[in-house]
């Protein structure tokens, strides 16, 4: 069966319990992903990134509206939808081939022990790790790791990739190899991908589309811009090309321009309402 859209966010609102009453963190979420696109997600601190991720991760629960993935509301974890978070997350007691093996092993069960073998180093392959299967998270870098968690998640062949800031606690250089790779990855694959990030010219470089989120509390979606640069990408023919600076000026200018006046508006709004004087409304019982 083929779908219009791969993934769907429809009304989504989500609302968290707090002692002073509900706090309500995302509001009216709409988006459509096609399958194979590739989409950031970009805002300030505590606009609802990681929510929304969670949300189609089935780790939170939508409070309205739902998520629809190929035609089936998703309300828990699943397989089909694999997260590589900012810190890798591997187990330390396990080699790099050992950890990417537990999640085939718990994801593809049925498969012979050289299916098993032959599919771990396929995907260890993809992030150029072969040559450190045998190591401990220990003994390798943080790029390392990082490309073992992305290996891991791969390994299970998920139809949606999530990443939360993949590469937020890297350095500048190995950042840029590991966003060479997750092109090279998408390029092979055609997979679905959701990224979180902090970094606009990561999202422009990798992005089909980048959606820009409004501040919370009830933060939305603000802006989708669509990022048409031929692929394959090269970043450094790109610092150059006037579409792509275009594209960079645009996101920043939601950030820092376009994000201040929304919160101008609301600020605005918020002290008109608390500053205005009470009305009593009195009726032909009441005594003068």
């Amino acid at each position: 069966m083929t779908f219009k859209h791969q993934l769907e966010l429809t009304q989504v609102g989500i609302d968290f319990p707090t002692p002073k009453g509900p706090f309500t963190a995302l509001t009216d979420v709409n988006l459509r992903i096609q399958k194979g696109e590739f989409i950031s997600l970009i805002g300030h601190s505590g606009c609802g990134k990681s929510t929304v991720l969670n949300l189609v991760a089935g780790l939170n629960q939508a409070t309205t509206g739902g998520v629809i993935l190929e035609g089936q509301e998703v309300n828990e974890p699943g397989p089909e939808r694999a997260v590589v978070f900012q810190n890798h997350s591997l187990l330390p007691w396990l080699s790099a081939y050992k950890n990417v093996e537990l999640a085939v092993k718990q994801t593809r069960s049925g498969r012979s022990k050289k299916e098993i073998k032959d599919w771990v180093e396929h995907n260890l392959e993809l992030v150029h790790m072969t040559h450190a299967a045998d190591k401990l998270p220990s003994e390798i870098s943080g790029g390392m790791k990082q490309r073992v968690g992305i290996a891991r998640a791969l390994a299970m062949q998920p139809k949606v990739l999530l990443m939360d800031e993949p590469f937020g606690a890297l350095d500048a250089l190995t950042r840029a190899h590991l966003q060479d790779s997750v092109m090279e990855i998408h390029s092979k694959l055609g997979n679905t991908v959701i990224m979180i990030t902090h970094d606009v010219d990561e999202a422009v470089l990798l992005s089909d589309r980048i959606v820009m989120m409004t501040n919370g509390p009830a933060a939305t979606i603000g802006e989708i811009l669509p990022i048409e640069l031929q692929r394959p990408r090269n970043r450094i023919e790109l610092a150059d090309d006037a579409k792509y600076n275009h594209y960079r000026h645009e996101v920043l200018k939601f950030l820092y321009e376009k994000q201040r006046k929304v919160e101008s508006v609301d600020s605005h709004r918020k002290n008109k309402q608390k500053n205005a004087s009470p009305v009593t409304l009195k009726t032909g019982s009441d005594k003068e």
